[in-house]
Formats: C-alpha cells, structure tokens, sequence
C-alpha cells in the first residue's frame, strides 16, 4: 500500500436462526414516520398472537409506540424497562424506523438461611 493510501474494511458478523412466528422478537420500537403506525402494529401482533403484545404510546422524539412482549413485562415493570429500551433504542432508531430488539432477562435470586 502506498503511504498516505487510506484502507477501508468491514468486520461482517452474521448470525443465523431458526425463524420464528410471528417474524418479530420481544420489542417492536416503531418511529413516528415507520411505514406501519401504531395501530397497524396493534392489529398485526393481535392477528398473529392473540393477546401476547402490549403496544405502549411513546412521548419520544423519534419514536411513536412500542411494541412489547407481555410475558417480558411480567418479569420487569414498564416503567423499569421502558426507559432502558428508549435510551439504548433511540440511539439508532430513526423517524421512519421499526427497530426489534431480543430482549433477554435473567434473574438471581439470593438467600441466606439459619443452619
């Protein structure tokens, strides 16, 4: 190479698995320009799974709604893991974004007992 030559690469990560229906992961994030709004999210989860979404209005500047799994508001409250999702989220969303994140939730559990 030459000096003063600059190179360009890429680091290409591809990561495979088996598709799962419906064809979305436990969040949706959807942008206030998203090619589907909030009630079309709404209808879409409820056609393919009856009862297991919660679509949240959002006051964000980007995003409009999220689309998230109930069984994963059992574990964590809303208003414990919204902002998390906002905050990590809202970093590469865009207006006309729909973003799906896998969200994944381990707890621990500690106890100390008399002897």
């Amino acid at each position: 190479m030459k000096a003063g030559a600059s190179e360009r690469r890429a680091e290409v990560t591809l990561r495979l698995s088996e598709f799962e229906f419906p064809p979305m992961q436990d969040v949706l994030l959807v942008g206030k320009r998203a090619p589907i709004g909030p009630e079309a999210a709404r209808r879409m989860v409820d056609a393919l799974s009856p009862e297991q979404y919660e679509v949240l209005p959002l006051d964000h500047a980007v995003l409009e709604a999220a689309v998230i799994r109930k069984n994963l508001l059992r574990l964590v409250p809303v208003e414990k893991l919204l902002p998390f999702l906002l905050e990590e989220g809202g970093k590469i969303a865009h207006e006309s974004a729909i973003v799906k994140a896998q969200v994944t939730v381990t707890i621990e559990a500690s106890r100390t007992v008399e002897l």
